[in-house]
């Protein structure tokens, strides 16, 4: 009973330093496992400077039914302020 216990926690052993070892030769080699494709995040743009934001990280401003993102508090006073 006792040689078959540790005959399986050798093999275990064994097992584990050849996955390692076959993983270290991979990387070596330069083999990268690729990451999982993540599904995108729909951007809009601030409408005055341009840039694309995250809806869900700006600030919002709603005006005439429909909502304005912007990057910062700067494009957002900037928009809100009278033109003219």
């Amino acid at each position: 009973m006792v040689k078959l216990v540790l005959g399986l926690v050798l093999s275990f052993l064994v097992i584990r330093a050849l996955l390692r070892l076959g993983r270290g030769v991979l990387e070596g080699a330069g083999y990268r496992p690729r990451p999982p494709i993540k599904d995108g995040v729909e951007l809009v743009r601030d409408p005055v400077c341009g840039t694309f934001v995250v809806p869900s990280k700006s600030l919002g401003s709603t005006s005439g039914g429909s909502t304005h993102y912007f990057c910062s508090e700067k494009c957002r006073r900037d928009w809100m302020t009278p033109r003219g």
